[in-house]
Formats: structure tokens, C-alpha cells, sequence
């Protein structure tokens, strides 16, 4: 059974998901809350999968609250609603440590798809709309895109074949793709993003893409 908080500062929002979980033998809602320190509060006491989190609330928005959440050391992992799919608040959340967004007028089997991959420890997005994302908001990265290759201590850990499968990963490749461009099979592919993830400390395959773009490994398609 898969625990889902709800936030959302609309009361009929917040019907309309708790009717389509209770309406899944898999999910279950735990928790509503309709402001951040609701959020960071229930999310702390109950400790959910899965967080689905609107980004545009008042006072407090869902990029803050999203980063109070993961600061908290918590399992759960967010899923953020928006809007629009090039919305301008959505890298930003990204950032914070979510693990992906899907529209709010996406289809009830495919958010429930979503919800379980997110529970499963996937990310939401696919790699071709994580790179369309990215170049998007390249322009909203700290630094220039432009300079040098940064070092970072975390790239030590990694093997040659590791540091060249989180620059595929930073491309928004795919295992398929990225197990053809080095000739390997899908299953060893997934054994060295699994081993990235964890010597980087990344939540999921978008937090590795950050952060090949932060440190210029990955940069955007002209």
C-alpha cells in the first residue's frame, strides 16, 4: 500500500485526488494540508511515499516547502503538480529535491502510474522531457554554462565508466540508449546508474541530470 500526503490549497483539488485514491486498491491518503507548515508538519508526522505537492500556494510556495520537506531527512518522496509542463517554478523544485512533475490535468491512470514510480524510487519524468526542461531553464543555473568542466569531491568515487554514465545520464539518455552507446546490456547499465546515484548522493536519475548540469558536465542543446 502506497501512503500519499496531499497538499494543495484547493479544497476541491484535494477532493478530487482523495476520491481517485481511495478509489485504488494500492494508495491510500493519509494526510491533506492546504499551506507549507501544514505540509512540513504532516509530512514529518506521517511520513508518507509519496507527497503530492501544488507549487502555486499562498504565503510559503511549494519550492520552499518542498525543500523544508527533504531538509527534514524524511523517506518521502515528492511529486509536484503544476500547471503547465514548461512551468517557470518547476526546475526550481526540482532542485529542491523533488522527483518529478506531472500536469494537473493528466489523466487518473497515469497520475496513479506516476505515484507508484515515485514510490518505487523512479523518477516521474522521462529523459527526453528532463532534457527539454533542462535547456529551458539552463539560463536559470547559478553559473555559466560556458566555463570548464567543475571538480567536485563526489566525482571521485566514480569509475571511468561511471563519470562517462552520468554525462549519458546528463544528456537525458535513456539505459536503452545508453547501453547501446557504450555496448552494454540494459542490466549492467542499471547496475552503474544504481551506483552513481549513490556515490553522488542523488535521490533519483533527475537529481544526477542537476547535477551533471551544476558541474558543466552536461550542457544545453543549441
Amino acid at each position: 500500500m502506497i501512503s500519499v500526503l496531499v497538499v494543495d490549497s484547493q479544497p476541491l483539488q484535494r477532493f478530487g485526488l482523495r476520491m481517485l485514491l481511495e478509489s485504488t486498491p494500492d494508495t491510500e491518503i493519509v494526510g491533506e494540508a492546504d499551506n507549507s507548515a501544514e505540509a512540513v508538519r504532516r509530512a514529518t508526522e506521517l511520513r508518507p511515499d509519496v507527497v503530492l505537492m501544488d507549487i502555486r500556494m499562498p504565503g510559503v510556495d511549494g519550492i520552499e516547502t518542498t525543500r523544508r520537506i527533504v531538509a527534514g531527512g524524511g523517506r518521502s518522496r515528492i511529486l509536484v503538480l503544476t500547471t503547465f509542463d514548461v512551468d517557470r517554478y518547476a526546475f526550481a523544485t526540482l532542485r529542491a529535491g523533488a522527483s518529478g512533475f506531472l500536469l494537473k490535468d493528466i489523466r487518473p491512470e497515469d497520475l496513479l502510474a506516476g505515484i507508484r514510480a515515485v514510490a518505487a524510487g523512479d523518477a516521474v519524468i522521462a529523459p527526453a522531457l528532463t532534457r527539454r526542461l533542462l535547456d529551458a531553464f539552463a539560463d536559470r543555473l547559478d553559473d555559466d554554462l560556458c566555463g570548464p568542466v567543475r571538480e567536485d569531491p563526489r566525482l571521485r568515487f566514480l569509475t571511468d565508466r561511471e563519470r562517462e554514465v552520468l554525462v549519458a545520464i546528463g544528456h537525458g539518455l535513456t539505459n536503452g540508449e545508453i547501453a547501446r552507446r557504450f555496448r552494454l546490456s540494459e542490466s549492467t547499465v542499471k547496475t552503474h546508474v544504481g551506483r552513481v546515484l549513490a556515490k553522488i548522493g542523488a535521490r533519483d536519475r533527475i537529481q544526477a541530470v542537476i547535477l551533471a548540469y551544476d558541474l558543466r558536465l552536461a550542457r544545453p542543446v543549441q
